[in-house]
Order: C-alpha cells, then sequence, then structure tokens
C-alpha cells in the first residue's frame, strides 16, 4: 500500500518543485511589500485630506458669529451622513454647552493639529460610529469657548481593508496556480525518473547491456542519462576485457596444467610401491587436482555471469528441487552423523534455471554439512513469507559465521579464520552468489555462535 504522506515527499523533493516553492514565496514576499507600500500610501493620503479637511472646516466655523456657526454645525452633521461627524462646543472651563461630544476627549490640544483618538474617548453610547477610532481637531472660538470636531476614518479604513482583500486574493492567485503548476509539470520529470530507475535494476544486478533511456528534448535529464550511458560503454568494455583476461589465463593455464598431471600419473603408474618418490609424486599430482579444481570453478563463475542464460529460464517447483538435494546429501549427513531434515510448503513455483538451481542449493547444504561436527544437524526449508515471495534457508548447528565477515564470505577465494585447516578452494560461496545473482535473489546470512542460518529471498511465480 503507498503511503500518500510519503508519496506528497517524494514529489515536493524534486528540483522543479522547489523551484516553483522558491519562485511562489518570493513573488508572495514581493506582493507583499509591494500592496504593503500602496496600503500605506493610501491611508497616509486619506489621513492627510480627513485633516486637511477638518481644519479647513474649523477655520471656517471660527469666521461665523454664533448662531450662524450653531447652524452650520447642525448642517455638517445632517450633511455628512455617510460620513460620520460629530462636534462639541465647551466654554473657557471645558463645560459642555451643545453638541454630540459630552466630554472633551482627554489628550487633545487645543488650537493644534488634528489626532487620532479612539472612538470610545470621543462619543459613547448608542450613537457612537462603528469606527475604532476618529480623526479630532480643537480650537479656541473669538468669544473664549472651545469648537471641537471629529471626523471618521470610515474610508480610510475602508480603503485599507479592500486593499487587505485584494492582498489575499493575489495570494491565492499566486500560491494556488503554482501548486497546481507543480504538480503538473512535475509529472513529466517523475515518470522519466521511473524510466531511468527501472533501467537501472538490470544495471545494479549486473546487466552491463542495458542502457539508460534518452529523449529527444535534450534536457537535463537527457544529458546526464547520455553522461552515464558513456560511462556505462566503457565500463561494460573494460569489464569484458579484464574478464577475458582471466579467463584465458585460466583456460590457457589449465591445458598445460592437464598435461602436466597426465604425465605425471604416467610416471606414478610406472614406480614400483616401494619407490620413496612415489608418495611425492601423489602429493603433486593432489595439488595440481586442486588448482585445476579452482580454475574449473572460476571458469564455472565467469559461465554464471553471462546473463543471457536468462533466456533459458522455466517454470521450477522449488519443493522439488529441495528433495532432490535431500535425496542427494542424506547419505552424506548421515555418514558424519548428522541429522538432515527437509521442510518445504507446497506450490512454491519460481522461473529459474533447475540445473543452476539444484547447484546452488547443493553448495550450501554441503558447506552446511562440512562444517557441522558429529551429532548435528542440518535443516532444508522453503517457506512461502508473502503473498509472492519465498525464503530458502539451509541452516546449521555448526561454528557460525561471525557478523563482520557475513559479506565477506561470497567473495571468491575468501575463508575465514576458522576454515583455513579445511579443505576447499573457497569459490563454493562464489558459485551460489552468481547463480543468485543470475535470477534476482536476495542472499543474507543470520545465525550465532550455534549455528548459521543461510537463504535466498525468491519471487513466486503466480498463477494467471
Amino acid at each position: 500500500m503507498v503511503n500518500p504522506a510519503k508519496n506528497l515527499s517524494i514529489h515536493w523533493r524534486a528540483t522543479t518543485s522547489r523551484l516553483l516553492l522558491a519562485y511562489g514565496v518570493f513573488f508572495v514576499i514581493w506582493g507583499m511589500v509591494l500592496l504593503g507600500s500602496i496600503y500605506w500610501e493610501t491611508l497616509h493620503y486619506l489621513e492627510s485630506r480627513t485633516d486637511m479637511q477638518l481644519q479647513q472646516q474649523i477655520t471656517y466655523l471660527r469666521s461665523l458669529d454664533r448662531e450662524h456657526m450653531l447652524i452650520a454645525l447642525n448642517d455638517y452633521v445632517i450633511l455628512e451622513r455617510t460620513n460620520y461627524n460629530a462636534w462639541g462646543l465647551f466654554d473657557a472651563h471645558g463645560k459642555w454647552e451643545y453638541g454630540d461630544i459630552l466630554q472633551f476627549p482627554t489628550g487633545l490640544m487645543v488650537d493644534s493639529a488634528s489626532v487620532r483618538l479612539p472612538t470610545e474617548k470621543v462619543v459613547g453610547g448608542p450613537f457612537a460610529p462603528p469606527t475604532p477610532t476618529l480623526s479630532v481637531i480643537a480650537a479656541h472660538l473669538p468669544d473664549g469657548e472651545v469648537l471641537v470636531l471629529a471626523h471618521t476614518t470610515r474610508i480610510a479604513a475602508r480603503v485599507g481593508s479592500i486593499i487587505l482583500h485584494a492582498l489575499w486574493w493575489g495570494l491565492s492567485f499566486t500560491l494556488v496556480p503554482g501548486l497546481i503548476g507543480g504538480l503538473i509539470l512535475n509529472r513529466g520529470p517523475r515518470r522519466r525518473i521511473r524510466q531511468i530507475e527501472s533501467a537501472t535494476q538490470p544495471i545494479m544486478r549486473g546487466d552491463l547491456r542495458q542502457r539508460l533511456p534518452v529523449g529527444k528534448r535534450g534536457d537535463e535529464l537527457d544529458r546526464l542519462a547520455a553522461i552515464v550511458n558513456d560511462m556505462l560503454d566503457q565500463i561494460e568494455q573494460l569489464m569484458g576485457e579484464v574478464k577475458g583476461v582471466c579467463d584465458s589465463i585460466a583456460h590457457d593455464l589449465r591445458t598445460p596444467l592437464t598435461r602436466l598431471r597426465s604425465q605425471l600419473y604416467r610416471v606414478q603408474q610406472q614406480m614400483r610401491e616401494e619407490d620413496p618418490n612415489a608418495a611425492l609424486i601423489e602429493r603433486c599430482t593432489t595439488d595440481i587436482d586442486e588448482v585445476l579444481a579452482r580454475f574449473r570453478a572460476l571458469l564455472r563463475i565467469s559461465e554464471l555471469e553471462d546473463r543471457r542464460r536468462r533466456e533459458g529460464f522455466v517454470a521450477v517447483d522449488l519443493g522439488r528441487t529441495l528433495q532432490q538435494v535431500y535425496e542427494l546429501y542424506a547419505p552424506l549427513a548421515e555418514d558424519q552423523q548428522q541429522h538432515l531434515v527437509l521442510e518445504a510448503d507446497q506450490g512454491l513455483i519460481v522461473q529459474a534455471d533447475p540445473d543452476l538451481l539444484f547447484e546452488a542449493l547443493g553448495n550450501l547444504v554441503g558447506n552446511a554439512i562440512k562444517f557441522t561436527p558429529p551429532g548435528g544437524h542440518v535443516a532444508l526449508r522453503a517457506i512461502r513469507t508473502g503473498p509472492d515471495v519465498a525464503h530458502i534457508e539451509v541452516a546449521d548447528s555448526g561454528p557460525g559465521i561471525p557478523e563482520e565477515q557475513r559479506q565477506a564470505v561470497w567473495q571468491r577465494f575468501y575463508r575465514g579464520d576458522g576454515n583455513r585447516e579445511e579443505a576447499g578452494h573457497g569459490l563454493g560461496l562464489s558459485i551460489v552468489a552468481a547463480i543468485a545473482k543470475l535470477h534476482d535473489f536476495e542472499l543474507r546470512i543470520d545465525g550465532d555462535e550455534t549455528g548459521t542460518r543461510m537463504g535466498m529471498d525468491c519471487r513466486l511465480q503466480l498463477p494467471a
């Protein structure tokens, strides 16, 4: 089951998404700075216009006599219904006489510039305007009274609200298309990355003939794929040359060694049993046999590394193959006074070369019998561990393999510190590794000082 959170995380780690996100953040910040400056300039302009109107109005009212001033103040309130206006007339001692402003506002200076005051400090009660602040100014009249005028800042607040709404709409129009664009633009690169990933799987398994797909766009991914393909061409050529040299050396040396062994054998046959050199000839023949066995194993590994053998894969029943291995090695385990058991689930079918699979399992079982002391046990198992996965395991009660050596045992000629005295040339498990690699099986080693478990995870062939 695909994890949506993980899938989204992978999606937004893409370069295209990061660039879109970076540009989106840049445009958001730039838009906020631009609209913020417009907002500040507009409010500053409207506030200055309000202050100028208040100054003009109070200058005009001061020039009228008392009767005409009161009439003008009432008209001032009636005619400016859309923009709330209030006024208050106070005597020289600050006592209220007329108007909506019932108390001289705290903090207001007479005969000075207008100031912004909270509405509740200027006008209270049910007639207070629905605006947080008022622009207020006060001036002395010729008879010593003080006139206070208040003008709403609703226009500035409304314009500011419009600009803020425009800011949020602008952000949404920037971010939403950016997110959608990121999803759309990422589909192509992600699809190509999946194609490249699929193409690299055979290469990782050792098939250097595979190449990465190169499109016609000629963009960064195509250029990178072309560079990797050129590198693979060079690696394939070098690996082929090295492999050819090694195979030629093994093949060329095998022929003279075979002739030398034949000659030693003839000499041995012509010698009398009591001849003191007979034992020396026998040891030389044994050493030559050991060298020839190593050459044959090396050539065998080289043959297995040719992935063209996959063309001959057929459906193989793991249970039947394990039964054949069990029947072959049961007498050997009995001779070693060991208990060999077989456990296999039914219906485990894999695509494989039956001979190579038999050889790999035989090497594992033979290796387990070799290092298990008398009285021990060896188990050969094949169990289903998933809907389409089977696990083949050879477990023994031998001395075990130290954890730091478990990867090295698959290498050619590797022999652990405790196995130096054992017969062999250190290529048996290398052959197993080559067969597993050819079949795309995953090898692993578990266990402790009381035994070792060598296993292979296989992909099952599901019924049609």
